[in-house]
């Protein structure tokens, strides 16, 4: 005996038909924001590879400004440009000679708000995924809920506890809970993961930033 779950969710309630549509938007969002997220970590995580070979390779910033340009999808690129440009800045600007604390400081600030830009935008739609992650399983669980009261009502209804009575509620119970499940889960397991991939992510530009003003105070010092 085959089951024809599209005949089911066709005779199904309204109420579990607008359950269903609401976890299937979860559901197609979630692995359109899962496939997004691969391939933008994917690419960050490989042209930062190439950006430090290139940074520990070059034997002057401008080699390595040239090199962050054509590698921006790298955080560690776009830290670094920001952070050179507050050194063009700063050797343009009028003032005392030398390197100084108040220098220090603004590249400091300049490099925390590239990074801060950076992680906000690695952990951007990462709140859909966590939410389709707690939310869905609930939704499910309400149109299972549901469907059974449709059970109950039509045994109510007839008078009779026949499984042709509460087959359909049931079927429909079943289903919810089934798809509220499927876009749950793959959407903790990739939140989970890409969390994981951003951390990495967040501690190399951390070091990064840490290399570069040690760089440039040396460079730069009296």
């Amino acid at each position: 005996m085959t089951i024809n779950i599209f005949k089911i969710i066709a005779d199904a309630d309204i109420v579990v038909q607008l359950i269903l549509l609401l976890l299937v938007f979860f559901s197609v969002f979630s692995w359109a924001i899962i496939f997004f997220k691969h391939k933008t970590l994917k690419s960050a995580s490989r042209q930062s590879d190439r950006f430090l070979e290139a940074f520990r390779r070059s034997k002057s910033l401008t080699e390595v400004n040239e090199s962050a340009k054509r590698l921006r999808a790298s955080p560690l690129a776009v830290i670094f440009l920001a952070g050179n440009k507050e050194l063009a800045y700063q050797s343009k600007s009028t003032g005392e000679n030398g390197w100084t604390g108040a220098k220090t400081e603004s590249l400091s600030r300049s490099l925390l708000k590239a990074s801060n830009s950076e992680v906000a935008r690695m952990e951007k739609m990462m709140f859909f995924l966590a939410t389709t992650g707690s939310v869905s399983p609930f939704i499910g669980l309400f149109g299972t809920v549901w469907g059974i009261m449709i059970s109950f009502f039509r045994i109510g209804a007839m008078r009779s506890a026949s499984l042709q009575t509460v087959a359909p509620g049931i079927s429909e119970a079943l289903i919810a809970t089934a798809v509220g499940l499927f876009a749950a889960v793959p959407a903790v397991i990739a939140y989970n993961y890409f969390l994981g991939r951003i951390k990495d992510l967040i501690a190399d530009m951390e070091d990064f930033s840490l290399e570069f003003l040690s760089i440039a105070e040396r460079l730069h010092g009296s």
